[in-house]
């Protein structure tokens, strides 16, 4: 949707609606107010080119042929299973997958082009700003002030994700803009001439905007006394993936089980949410009918025979939808379950689908700031905290018995009335509001003030087991202004990528740059690594510098080293959005005795004219165990400092048969998994660069086999293109024919197959059809090969429901993991564990159609498990969406991690 203003104009300029010319039906073009965010990629005969044609020629920054976007797309996608991209900005702000990766539309037919998440949301900026171009020639949109509104909810990956977006689609000035400020705006603008009056008496005010994909809560402060008027946001909501998506879900989960048949595909029940959707509007409605009827049609052939149908009652979408997601509940009352914990279509939704049960909680967090405003009193006592007003924005307020039970439920809470701040038209305030927001920057009407909404932290060391954090930048900071953390100061080394790890908070604890607190996993949201490499000045190794944070005029987090002796010389960092990333610490306190065992691996890794002991180098691990503690003790920044010591000496690991083994073991060792601590993304990178030399003493089985090991261990940081390397290395070992005594066989690469097949194990980022080929060769091969034990930890690998540390787009089709399941159930578990733990981890839930097995498999697993007596969570993890404890995360992962790091959130 789109809404601009003519600057030029005198006086207060009217805000006024653009519709947007699209196809409503193939071949014919109408102009819409609402310009859908849907995606439909038809298949190649489905649609003529005369189908298609627009005013204007369609550019897709995917470069997707032929392509429907807009209204048609969505009339379609609701008839055509498999096409429809949706969600766009969901996946925007889901970190669990690689946004930047062709994986759209998820669970989509085999033969459909594929777009990733930025894409698909750079065409719909790109086909608006054509539609406007083809209308305003002489006023290109590139050229206007364009402002994005996006949920207030998004992190900073997901805001730097929408600006990479938007310059894809060849916009060029913009800003970014918190959606429910944007219909606050609207709504101050309409009021503009009375403003006063119309805020008289409320001191806080409450904006709930419930979207398709998102929940979005933001907290209003008023003052009264202020001269004039004034208005701050002191608190936003948390990322809450709740809104008509999940209603429609909801509706659709019944039509499923009314219509019968077999369990719907992905992507044919995404078809059947757009039924759903459309029924659910007309259910809703004030005048809406008392049945209306949800149609699934047939696809190929069977497009009319292949239709079946089902009735919904007007008072049983009132019920399933009022009832289930706005509950009358207590102001007491909290969310169920963890966010995050159920996924459907790829996406974590909401645990709990109570909206006022998420306001309640959110209301509770912020009431330190607004507790001089909270505390009011009806008929002589006092309530809890509770809007003065309310300002509902969405879809969804479209409906009257959505509207009137948020308003009784936030009265009750309130133990009086509330005021509700009306909008003409829900569906359109936040475009309206976004050009009454840039008005109010040039002074023609009231600023809403406040800041940033979250504060930042810098994540620090451990102490008395407490993770630290530094905060960098607190809640309120002002766009556009600088925060040097003075009395904070860093040695950075030059010419080499440094990281840094932040969390970010929306809490309303007064904190000031610079001061320490200690980090609640649970308060406190993950963002990806901020990283760069910071240039060499003259000859200087390292550089003393503060930092410097900024929020900037688009919205975003800028965040800069600046030298202490020079503030002209900066290094900005920037946001890793295509990795992984865990809390870590920064700040490395050394072992007491690190030194010790630094000297040591520098005498035996040292110059060629020192004379080492053969006995020695052998008994390399044992020294270092005798000086530091047994290895399973070690923590991660003592695993990285030994590691600097052993790449020092890189070229010396070939003096000797001893020194390459040792060497070896110890490096895979101290950098496993590979990723999960500050500059493991460079340091698996520099290591990777002796792979192509290879082994020196390549004529020794055990070093292969250290070899092999060594880049299992650190496979969690190499990428797709270093992984399938590492398989085509292996591939013709795997796949030759199998000597009778394989230990005896005169080729000692071969005699190393073990550790081959094991490594394949952990190369997660390969795609799901090259894995499933692999798994399906081991599996052929199963009577021939080795420890059945190994090949089915491998497979359980490969064919993981939820991957250790790859992209869940790239996991292997339900019907491979159905496949293997199979044969693992003929398989006898007797005296095994790796065989049941496999079975478990390709038939774990996640509550995603695309990735979950049939609930007929799931449920012949469980009964399996139950009478193998395996521990209750492997069963817990068929039945239902849990995460992963760290001891299945470790057997998992194949070997310890370093105490202290988990794979997983």
């Amino acid at each position: 949707m789109l809404a601009y203003t003519d600057g030029r104009s005198e006086g207060e300029p009217d805000i006024e609606l653009f519709e947007i010319e699209q196809l409503v039906a193939p071949g014919e073009v109408a102009p819409r107010a609402l310009f859908p965010s849907l995606r439909y990629h038809p298949a190649p005969a489905e649609l003529s080119a005369d189908d298609l044609r627009l005013p204007w020629a369609l550019s897709d920054p995917a470069r997707v042929q032929p392509l429907v976007l807009g209204d048609l797309a969505r009339d379609l996608g609701s008839r055509v299973p498999g096409r429809l991209v949706a969600s766009a900005k969901s996946w925007l702000s889901h970190a669990a997958v690689d946004r930047t990766a062709p994986i759209l539309p998820w669970g989509g037919v085999e033969d459909v082009p594929k777009v990733s998440p930025v894409q698909a949301s750079a065409s719909y900026l790109s086909y608006v700003r054509d539609a406007w171009n083809q209308r305003f020639g002489e006023h290109r949109l590139e050229h206007q002030e364009v402002v994005l509104t996006v949920p207030a909810s998004f992190d900073e990956a997901a805001c730097a994700l929408t600006v990479e977006a938007a310059r894809l689609a060849g916009l060029q000035s913009f800003r970014l803009l918190e959606e429910p400020q944007a219909a606050c705006y609207d709504w101050i603008h309409r009021h503009r001439e009375t403003l006063a009056d119309a805020l008289a008496d409320v001191q806080l005010l409450l904006v709930v905007d419930v979207g398709g994909g998102t929940t979005d809560l933001t907290l209003i402060r008023v003052d009264e006394d202020a001269e004039p008027l004034a208005l701050d946001r002191i608190g936003v909501g948390d990322h809450l993936m709740l809104g008509g998506d999940n209603m429609d879900m909801a509706i659709a989960h019944v039509i499923e089980q009314r219509i019968g048949g077999p369990r719907l595909t992905a992507a044919t029940l995404s078809q059947l949410l757009q039924q759903c959707r459309a029924a659910k509007e007309r259910l809703l409605h004030p005048d809406a009918p008392e049945v209306a009827t949800v149609t699934l049609v047939g696809g190929g052939s069977q497009l009319v025979g292949g239709a079946r149908s089902a009735e919904l009652s007007r008072e049983e979408v009132r019920a399933m939808i009022v009832d289930g997601f706005f509950p009358a509940v207590s102001a007491d009352d909290r969310p169920h379950g963890r966010r995050g914990a159920i996924v459907e279509f790829g996406l974590p939704y909401a645990a709990d689908a109570a909206v006022t049960r998420h306001i309640a909680a959110f209301l509770a967090k912020h009431a330190e700031s607004s507790r001089s405003k909270a505390e009011h009193t009806v008929q002589g006592r006092a309530t809890p905290l509770a809007p003065d007003a309310v300002l509902l924005n969405g879809g969804v307020f479209n409906s009257e018995a959505l509207t009137q039970r948020l308003m009784e439920v936030l009265e009750t809470w309130r133990g009086g009335p509330v005021r509700q701040l009306t909008s003409p038209d829900p569906m359109t305030a936040v475009a309206r509001g976004a050009v009454a927001y840039t008005l109010a920057r040039r002074g023609s009407h009231l600023r809403i003030g406040g800041g940033s909404a979250r504060s930042y932290f810098l994540v620090l060391e451990e102490k008395d087991d407490q993770q630290q954090g530094l905060c960098l930048l607190p809640r309120g900071s002002v766009e556009g202004e600088e925060i040097l953390l003075e009395g904070r100061h860093f040695s950075l080394r030059l010419g080499e990528p440094v990281r840094f790890h932040l969390v970010s908070a929306t809490s309303d604890h007064n904190h000031r740059p610079g001061d320490l607190v200690t980090l609640n996993q649970e308060d406190f949201v993950h963002l990806p690594p901020i990283a760069a490499v910071l240039n060499r000045v003259e000859e200087a190794d390292e550089v003393t510098v503060q930092l410097g944070l900024t929020l900037t005029e688009i919205g975003t987090l800028d965040m800069s080293c600046v030298a202490v002796d020079d503030s002209k010389r900066r290094w900005h960092l920037a946001f890793q959005l295509r990795g992984g990333h865990t809390l870590t610490p920064l700040d490395e306190e050394k072992h007491p005795r690190f030194e010790e065992a630094a000297e040591l691996i520098a005498r035996l890794y040292g110059g060629r004219s020192k004379s080492v002991d053969p006995k020695a180098i052998r008994s390399l691990r044992s020294s270092l165990e005798r000086i530091l503690g047994p290895r399973d003790s070690w923590q991660t920044p003592l695993l990285r400092q030994l590691f600097a010591e052993l790449w020092q000496r890189v070229r010396r690991r070939r003096r000797s048969v001893y020194h390459e083994r040792l060497w070896l073991s110890l490096v895979g060792f101290c950098l496993r998994p590979g990723f999960g601590y500050p500059l493991d993304d460079w340091r698996v990178r520099e290591l990777w660069s002796i792979y192509d030399q290879g082994l020196q003493y390549n004529d020794h089985a055990q070093n292969w086999a250290e070899w092999w090991t060594l880049w299992r261990r650190v496979s969690g940081g190499l990428d797709e293109s270093a992984q399938a390397q590492l398989l085509a290395d292996v591939a013709d070992e795997l796949s030759a024919p199998r000597s009778k005594a394989r230990k005896s066989s005169k080729n000692p690469r071969r005699r190393s197959y073990d550790d081959m097949v094991r490594l394949v194990g952990s190369l997660e980022r390969l795609p799901a059809e090259q894995k499933a080929r692999v798994g399906d060769d081991l599996l052929e091969s199963l009577k021939d090969r080795g420890d059945p034990n190994q090949t089915w930890w491998v497979l359980g690998r490969l064919g993981a429901r939820v991957p250790l540390f790859g992209s869940v787009h790239t996991v292997v089709s339900t019907e491979t993991a159905e496949r293997w399941i199979e044969e693992a159930l003929r398989t006898k578990w007797k005296g095994s564990q790796a065989l049941p733990f496999a079975t478990t981890q390709l038939t774990r839930m996640t509550g995603d159609r695309e990735r979950d097995v049939s609930p007929e498999v799931r449920g012949s697993v469980a009964k399996r498990l139950r009478a193998q007596g395996v521990p209750a969570r492997w069963v817990d993890m068929v039945d239902r969406p849990i995460e992963i404890d760290a001891a299945d995360e470790q057997r998992a992962f194949g070997e310890s991690l370093p105490p202290g790091l988990r794979l997983l959130d």
